[in-house]
């Protein structure tokens, strides 16, 4: 696993900061907040996995012990990403918002959980068996 430092954390924090500056600017630009729905999405995105994996009762002895609400936990982070990603082309396909205001929406969006992805790849804590 790689270790993460603080150049690590810059980055992270520089990278989150412009997908926000993408999706904040594709609101006030063209006068249109829809776009910061998309913000809730990504915030809310891995709230399912954190609540499922601390319901899950992991057993030492039997391999796929709550394995079922770990799923249901992936599923429920997946949909909300999918949403996060269709949420401005929808809006932009019913008029609510202009075309260039998505694709900054939609680039901003994948900024935000890219760096979600990463922080969580760069700070997960190996278990000990």
């Amino acid at each position: 696993m790689p270790q993460a430092g603080l150049k690590t954390i810059i980055a992270l924090s520089f990278v989150l900061a412009v997908g926000f500056l993408l999706v904040i600017l594709s609101c006030a630009l063209w006068k249109a907040y829809y776009p910061l729905l998309v913000v809730a999405t990504y915030v809310l995105a891995p709230v399912p996995n954190w609540i499922c994996s601390h319901c899950a009762n992991p057993d030492d002895f039997v391999e796929s012990s709550g394995a079922a609400v770990l799923d249901l936990g992936r599923f429920c982070t997946g949909f909300l990403v999918v949403m996060g990603l269709a949420l401005p082309v929808l809006l932009a396909h019913a008029g609510m918002i202009e075309v260039p205001a998505m694709i900054m929406s939609v680039i901003g969006g994948l900024l935000i959980y890219g760096t979600i992805i990463s922080f969580a790849m760069f700070f997960q804590e190996e278990q000990e068996f």
